[in-house]
């Protein structure tokens, strides 16, 4: 039973998504600022975590900031704010989905389903290239022993890339793919990810190659 932190100023919102996500068999923990979902998450480990933002004591991003420092678990921001700068700084610091109120409860159980199944895919091979060691299961990735800490969305990016080694996948798959929906920013989020991947992957980083016009396909020397 996969397990939710519901964390939302609003008792009436938190008490309506429980409400339904109990029915589709999730089991739920409840918190009504960043600084209880933090300390939650000190304690216990959670399958994803709904963070409001606009919130007393604490927003919803420094708490996810403060999360990411011990657990990469998935987060699907809610708030009232619908500006594109809002969404793509959600996504800036690793968030995965972001649903803007009021919305379909509907709709984010099904958003939360799709997360869940794209981060605890059934997959449990691993992969090894020279000093580069991927757990798909484990969603862990090393680089010469040392374990790399990546946002969620860059582990599901480089899995991605990865799982499809020596094809070249469109800008248009790469988003539809790892972040699960259409998306409505634009393509530098993307290379913002890439960009950051590479970064962590040091002198792997040169895998991950751009294909101009098209997007980017992950290869090694054979």
């Amino acid at each position: 039973m996969a397990k939710l932190l519901i964390v939302d100023d609003e008792e009436k919102i938190r008490t309506l998504i429980k409400k339904y996500a109990i029915f589709e068999g999730y089991e739920v923990v409840e918190a009504a600022n960043g600084f209880e979902a933090i300390a939650k998450c000190a304690s216990m480990r959670f399958d994803l975590i709904l963070m409001d933002i606009m919130m007393p004591e604490l927003d919803g991003y420094s708490a996810v900031k403060e999360i990411r420092k011990t657990a990469q678990t998935p987060v699907i921001m809610l708030s009232a704010k619908g500006e594109e700068y809002d969404r793509i700084h959600g996504f800036e610091i690793g968030v995965d989905d972001y649903v803007v109120k009021p919305f379909s409860v509907r709709e984010l159980m099904m958003r939360i389903a799709a997360i869940i199944k794209r981060t605890q895919g059934s997959d449990l091979n691993e992969f090894t290239y020279k000093g580069l060691k991927i757990s798909f299961s484990a969603r862990t990735v090393s680089v010469d022993g040392e374990k790399l800490h990546l946002s969620p969305k860059e582990y599901d990016l480089l899995f991605y890339l990865v799982k499809n080694k020596g094809i070249a996948l469109s800008r248009e798959q790469c988003l539809s793919t790892v972040w699960g929906y259409d998306f409505y920013g634009d393509d530098r989020t993307l290379d913002t990810h890439i960009k950051t991947l590479r970064k962590n992957l040091g002198a792997y980083g040169s895998c991950i190659v751009t294909c101009r016009g098209v997007g980017y396909r992950f290869e090694t020397e054979e």
